[in-house]
Order: structure tokens, then C-alpha cells, then sequence
């Protein structure tokens, strides 16, 4: 301890003797350490923590599938998961849920509540207990048994000021009025964001016995020592039971099961392993920038150390003093990171709110250990060399190199890490300048539909109204009646999902006369539109009619892909359709019009195969998509006043431009593309810093070199060329191995990219150029000040 203290109070006064270097040292691996403890901040709450439940690695989605079209189904019949609960053997209990957007009228206006229902065996699942009051009773789970309601710990405290005396009062939903029985712990981060109130679906109840009527979604808890492998087996063996029982609806499902945490969070890893690379390259090249300026400063230490030596130290000692000097570096700049990294939540929620588990990105004491290990593993990596090089030979030749009889040596250590530097600057450019290039390519993407001044929102509703569709439907048609009434708006339409966000719900068709070919299978995309959709958005009509209100069979429109892939040179128009992908729920219809194709799936997705039912209410709160003569934002206020008259009891949400819309659909991947080219810059930064300082700190020690050279005959431009090629050649051969790995790392990204190669060349040829450029500007001044160099100075001051 002894030792430790004296070489801590010795590494400060080093430090303090150069306050520029230090502060520039600590400066650069806060950023370095800041940038990877935030990013890692991510990766620690989003893939590497289990989910905020007790054992949580034993919850499992269940999903439902169907083999004829391998197309998978979140929603499970009331009736399917009370059989999977009851005859499987390898879960604890299995529950489901499903959730819906409802106004809550007790107040002077209705406010929107999202609320999930769920099934038996609820919280015994989840592993958690209400923290304030109970479960739902027996009672209340029974069909016609008292309405009783668990709300959320953010409910609790934002309406009801954390009252305890909460329990026994009442929300109220349209004419129901449910009892508040329990309050939910904080730490219940329920899967799906923003469920405030929880209440029970009765089994068995007169609209839970259908084996059609899907749902849920399923979550199960394994039993402990049971394998997936085995649950898996077990529950396809308790289906196969279920299909010879119940052959018209089970006959053709299967059960598909994944860990409920990988399904959660499948869709954020690739970016944030991208992202944690990123920084690691740059941390990478922090620490070979320092290690550099470390060199640097050994050198013009060597006759200190050597007389250190001559008195008697032993290497072993001076080394150790030189990397106490290095981590006490580390540390402050650990510090410093870690204060920076505390704004990653913040980041992170601001750049994709959507990003799996956003919400539980946090600094803790993981954080602050990984910051901690940064700071050792940086102080090996930026220590151990310019350490070993510092105390490596005798001191005499030390001592004598220090002398005026002598020439400086030159080290090839320093250029060594400035090409490791550059080369992986160049890595990183090449990554963030084909992410770039992708975004861009993004936004030139035609979709095939107008996107301008289109307003979308929601208006809430409950599943509940889904029993007398003819009323629903006849609801949500008042309700666009009204908004093609109101003066600014030229146009209203509902559809059960936004154009142009990637979602596709894929099903299995037929032609019910019979005339396409057999062995070629009808998969097509599904849209529930209603009229009034294709004016709206501003697809081309090109041939036949689009949706209208008629009677007879339900009105369908294809587009352009559909009827040339599976009509050919034959006129679709007339044809009836009819879905085989749900045999329980059949829907069938004539086709009486073709439009052009539009990038309903994705803006990144090729136009696929699609049918447009012409119905208004495939859900009861479909979304409205309403297209205005000015700024959409502009006619908010407008449209929430008059849906208010017209839906005095319902509250709009989710109020936005459809621009907006498609811009939050691409979050993630903008959050991914600049996050990357920040670091990509300042990787750039860096390694022209460590140029710099590299060429600077030689034409220092060469000073008496160059002196000579001069005093001999040599002219300046000679002088100046030779430094100039020096730096020059060193960020030729970085960018080259830069390249080589860029180039073994692009299938990596080749995922991620749109419309652009993982090897364009454009990009790879303009990012050599820019570090070309700017590296020579940062040798150019070192060697133009060693071409002014006085020779008769430099050989009296050497």
C-alpha cells in the first residue's frame, strides 16, 4: 500500500508537469469509454439482462400455426389455451392476454386508457403479486361475476396521487364501471408498453367456447429442469390430440414456441451488435492514440528513467510506476465516460422510442464495472508498450542518445499505431458511409403513394364491439361521414393497417372458379381497406372500381403484381376469391378493380402480391388516415374537436402526419446510421490528432537531423517532400488494410442495406479520398515547419 500510494502521488505530479497531455489523454478516452460504457448500457438492458420477472428464462410465447401455410398466428382461441393449459405436462400454467385502446369517462373528458384483458392464471405466470391489494377472487373470474380491475403503479400514482386508500373505486368504461382490486408493483414492465389496467376474461363465458375466436397471446412458464426441446414436443403431442378431436378447426394447426425474451428482442440485436463494434474500434483506436502520445512522452523521459536506472531501480518498479501513470489516466477518463454514458437512456429514447426495453436502459453498478474494466484493459493496452519500450536497454545508451554527439533514433512503434488507427477509421467510415447510402437510397423510394398531408389517428374503441359488426361498421362509417364533411379535408378512409410500415399478413387464396392454374399456390399480402382508401393515398386506379359500399359479396381490389402474376393476360376483374389460410373464418369476395402497386409492406420492400378487402372495420379502432388541403399538424385540433361532437364518450390519440409515421417506422435504423457515423468522425478525428502528434513529435526529435540535412545542402522542398511522404505513405497502407477489412466485415451489414452493395465501390473510393485529404492536412503542417527549420539554430540548441 505503501508502494501504491507513492506511485499514485508521484503519477500526479508527472501530470500535473504536463497538463495539456493529460488533459487531452483523459479527454479522448472519455470518449472512448463513454461512447462504449452507453452503447454496452443498451446491450446490458436489452439482450444481456433477463426480463424484470422471477426466473424469467422459463417464459415461453406460445403461437399458434397453421401447416398449410406455415403462417404463424400470436392470437389463440379462450377455449385452445384452456386445453394447452390443461393436457400439456411441461409448464407450470400457460395465460394469454390481448389489448385494446379504451376511453376511461370518469373525469369531465374521456381519456385514453390502454387496457388488457386477460386469462386465468395471469400473475401466477408473470411470478409477481399485486403491491397494493389482491388478485382477481374467484368470483370475479366466474362469467356474470362482480367487474374488478388491477391498475398500474404509473395510473396509481398519476390519477389516483398513490392513494392508498385506492382499492374499491371505480373506473369507469363507457356504462361499466369496474372496482379497482390491486395495484401493480413498479418493477411489472408488462411486455406490452402503456397497459395501465388489467381485467379478467371469465372462462368458461358464452364467447369464449368458440375454437374460432382468437385472442391471446399465449405466455407459459416451464416447469424447472423442463427443456424447451421437451416443452416443445410435449405441446405438439397435446395439439395432435386436440386435431383428431376437433379436425375442422385443429386439424391443420401446430404450436410454435420461442423463449418470450428472444421474440421481444429479436428485432433490436443485430443493430446494437453493430453499434457495440462501432465503439469498440473506436475505443480501439483511442487507446492506439494514446499510446502513441505515451511514446511520445517516454522518449523525452528516457534520460530520467535511465538515471533511475543508474541509481539502482528495478525495471519491474519503473514499470509499474508508468502504468500507474497510465490507469490513473484510464480512471479519470472512465469518470468522465461514465458521466457521459448517463445520458444514454435519454439518447437512446430520443433517437428509437420503439427499440425493444427501451425503457430499462439504465447506469448501474454493471455499468460502472464494465466502465471500470474499460479503464483496466485500457490502461494495458495504451501502457504496456510505451512501458516496455521506456525501460528496454542499458542506461548508458540512454544517457548517451541523450546527448548532443548523437542523432535521434527513430522508432517505427509510433507509425505502427497511427496505421492501426487509420486502418480502423477507415473500417468504420466505410460501415457508416453504406448505412448512409442506404438511408439515402431510402428516400428517393418511390412508394406508389401520396404520403403529403395525410393526418393519421385513433379513435378508441373496445373488442367487445366486434360482436355486432353491422353496428361497428356503421359507427366507424358516421365517423369518416363526418371528417369528409369538415372543410380542409379532401378525403378520409380507414384501414386496418398504415401503408408503407413493415408489416405483411400473408394468406392463402383461391379462385372459386377454378381457371388459374392449380400448382402454382395464391399467397398474397392482405389489406382491410375502406372506401375511399385509394383517393385518400392517391393510388392509381387503373382498372375497374375502386372500394364502395354495396351489397352482395364484399368488394375486393388487387393490385397490379396480383393480377399479372396469378391472372396473366386475363382480365381479374370479376373473379371471386376466396381465403383457404382460415378455414373457421372464410373470407370471400369479388374482385372489381386493379390498382397500381404500392410499397404497402415497407418502403424498403418491393411491391409483393396484394388484396384489398373493402371493409371499414376489420378492427374497432381501425387506423384514419385523412388527407387535407394544408399541413396535416395544422388540422389536429380541427379533427379532435369534431370527432369529439361527433364521439362525445371515445378519445382520439396517436394524432400525426403519415410522414411522420413512415419517418418513426425507420427510427432504429436512422439511430443505428448516425450513431455510427459519429463514431465513424470522430474515429477520423482521432487518428488524424495521432498523425499529427506523431509527425510533430518526429520532427522534434529530428530537429537536429534535418539541421544537418540542411547545413549540407539539402533544399527545404526536399525536406518538406520527405516528411510529407512519411505521413503520407503510412495513410496509404492504413487505408488499404482499412479497406481489406471492410470489405471481410460487409456481409455483416449486407442485412441492413438497402439498394446499395456491402462492396460499392463509390462508397469505398470517397471514403479513401476523404481520409486521404484529411490526413494530408494534418502531416502538412509538421512538415512545412520542419522545412522552416534554422539550421544554424537546430545545431546549436540540439
Amino acid at each position: 500500500m505503501e508502494t501504491l500510494n507513492a506511485n499514485l502521488r508521484f503519477a500526479v505530479r508527472i501530470l500535473r508537469k504536463s497538463p495539456t497531455l493529460s488533459v487531452t489523454i483523459i479527454l479522448t478516452l472519455a470518449l472512448g469509454i463513454g461512447a462504449n460504457t452507453a452503447v454496452y448500457s443498451a446491450i446490458d438492458a436489452v439482450l444481456i439482462r433477463p426480463l424484470p420477472f422471477p426466473r424469467a428464462g422459463e417464459l415461453m410465447l406460445l403461437q399458434q400455426v397453421t401447416h398449410k401455410s406455415k403462417t404463424g398466428s400470436v392470437m389463440v382461441a379462450p377455449i385452445r389455451l384452456e386445453d394447452w393449459n390443461r393436457m400439456n405436462s411441461s409448464f407450470q400454467a400457460l395465460t394469454g392476454y390481448y389489448t385494446e385502446d379504451v376511453s376511461e369517462t370518469s373525469g369531465t373528458l374521456p381519456e385514453k386508457i390502454t387496457r388488457a384483458y386477460v386469462a386465468p392464471r395471469f400473475l401466477q405466470v408473470w411470478g409477481v403479486q399485486p403491491a397494493l391489494g389482491r388478485d382477481f377472487s374467484a368470483e370475479e373470474r366466474t362469467y356474470g361475476g362482480p367487474d374488478a380491475v388491477l391498475i398500474s403503479d404509473r395510473l396509481w400514482r398519476q390519477r389516483f396521487n398513490a392513494d392508498p386508500g385506492v382499492l374499491g373505486q371505480k373506473l369507469h368504461f363507457g356504462r361499466q364501471a369496474q372496482t379497482i382490486v390491486g395495484v401493480m408493483s413498479p418493477w411489472f414492465l408488462f411486455p406490452v408498453r402503456g397497459v395501465d389496467v388489467f381485467g379478467v376474461i371469465p372462462v368458461p363465458s358464452p364467447y369464449s367456447t368458440s375454437r374460432e375466436s382468437t385472442w391471446y397471446t399465449v405466455v407459459g412458464r416451464l416447469k424447472p429442469g423442463v427443456t424447451i426441446d421437451e416443452a416443445r414436443s410435449d405441446l405438439n403431442v397435446v395439439q395432435s390430440r386436440l386435431a383428431a378431436q376437433f379436425p375442422k378447426t385443429d386439424g391443420d394447426l401446430g404450436v410454435r414456441m420461442v423463449p418470450l425474451k428472444e421474440n421481444i428482442v429479436q428485432t433490436s440485436r443485430e443493430s446494437l451488435w453493430v453499434l457495440f463494434a462501432g465503439v469498440s474500434l473506436l475505443l480501439l483506436i483511442a487507446c492506439s492514440n494514446i499510446a502513441g502520445l505515451l511514446l511520445a512522452r517516454s522518449a523525452q523521459r528516457e534520460e530520467e528513467i535511465a538515471i533511475r536506472f543508474a541509481l539502482g531501480a528495478r525495471r519491474r518498479a519503473i514499470i509499474t510506476q508508468l502504468l500507474t501513470e497510465v490507469f490513473l489516466l484510464a480512471f479519470l477518463g472512465s469518470m468522465v465516460g461514465l458521466a457521459l454514458s448517463a445520458m444514454a437512456p435519454k439518447v437512446f429514447h430520443a433517437m428509437a422510442s420503439d427499440l425493444a426495453r427501451v425503457d430499462e436502459i439504465t447506469v448501474n453498478w454493471r455499468i460502472v464495472s464494465y466502465s471500470l474494466s474499460c479503464a483496466l484493459i485500457t490502461t494495458f493496452l495504451c501502457g504496456i508498450f510505451p512501458a516496455l519500450r521506456s525501460t528496454h536497454g542499458r542506461p548508458g545508451a540512454s544517457l548517451a542518445r541523450n546527448s548532443r554527439t548523437q542523432i535521434s533514433a527513430r522508432s517505427h512503434m509510433q507509425w505502427l499505431l497511427v496505421g492501426v488507427q487509420i486502418a480502423l477509421a477507415v473500417t468504420l467510415l466505410i460501415s457508416a458511409g453504406l448505412l448512409l447510402r442506404s438511408f439515402q437510397q431510402l428516400g428517393r423510394v418511390a412508394p406508389g403513394f401520396d404520403s403529403s398531408h395525410v393526418l393519421t389517428l385513433h379513435v378508441s374503441a373496445s373488442w367487445g364491439e366486434t360482436g355486432d359488426m353491422k353496428g361497428l361498421t356503421q359507427r366507424i362509417n358516421r365517423t369518416l361521414d363526418v371528417l369528409r364533411a369538415t372543410p380542409g379535408i379532401e378525403a378520409a378512409a380507414s384501414s386496418g393497417t398504415l401503408p408503407g410500415i413493415s408489416r405483411a399478413y400473408t394468406l392463402e387464396l383461391k379462385v372459386e372458379e377454378g381457371d388459374v392454374d392449380p400448382e402454382h399456390k395464391i399467397i398474397a399480402d392482405m389489406r382491410f381497406v375502406s372506401p375511399g382508401y385509394f383517393a385518400t393515398l392517391e393510388i392509381p386506379l387503373l382498372s375497374g372500381e375502386p372500394c364502395r359500399e354495396a351489397a352482395g359479396p364484399t368488394g375486393i381490389v388487387v393490385n397490379r403484381s396480383f393480377a399479372d402474376t396469378f391472372f396473366g393476360d386475363k382480365n381479374a376483374i370479376g373473379h371471386h376469391l376466396q381465403s383457404t389460410t382460415f378455414a373457421s373464418f372464410p373470407l370471400a369476395g369479388e374482385i372489381r378493380g386493379i390498382v397500381a402497386d404500392a410499397r404497402e409492406q415497407g418502403i424498403n420492400v418491393e411491391p409483393m402480391a396484394t388484396v384489398y378487402w373493402c371493409i371499414s372495420a376489420p378492427v374497432p379502432d381501425p387506423n384514419y388516415l385523412i388527407r387535407t388541403r394544408n399541413d396535416p399538424a395544422s388540422m389536429a385540433e380541427t379533427v379532435r374537436r369534431v370527432i369529439a361532437r361527433a364521439e362525445p364518450s371515445r378519445s382520439v390519440f396517436a394524432v400525426m402526419s403519415l410522414d411522420e409515421q413512415l419517418s418513426n417506422s425507420f427510427a432504429e435504423n436512422r439511430m443505428r446510421t448516425i450513431l455510427l457515423a459519429l463514431f465513424a468522425l470522430t474515429a477520423i478525428l482521432l487518428a488524424s490528432i495521432g498523425l499529427y502528434a506523431t509527425l510533430s513529435y518526429i520532427v522534434t526529435v529530428r530537429q537536429r537531423e534535418v539541421g544537418l540535412r540542411l547545413a549540407l545542402g539539402a533544399q527545404r522542398w526536399q525536406i518538406a517532400r520527405r516528411f510529407l511522404w512519411q505521413g503520407l505513405g503510412v495513410s496509404v497502407i492504413g487505408c488499404a488494410f482499412g479497406v481489406i477489412v471492410a470489405l471481410g466485415s460487409g456481409r455483416l451489414l449486407a442485412g441492413m442495406l438497402y439498394g446499395v452493395s456491402s462492396h460499392d465501390f463509390t462508397t469505398m473510393f470517397a471514403v479513401v479520398l476523404l481520409v486521404f485529404v484529411v490526413a494530408s492536412l494534418a502531416v502538412l503542417l509538421p512538415a512545412v515547419r520542419a522545412a522552416r527549420t534554422d539550421p544554424m539554430n537546430a545545431l546549436r540548441e540540439s
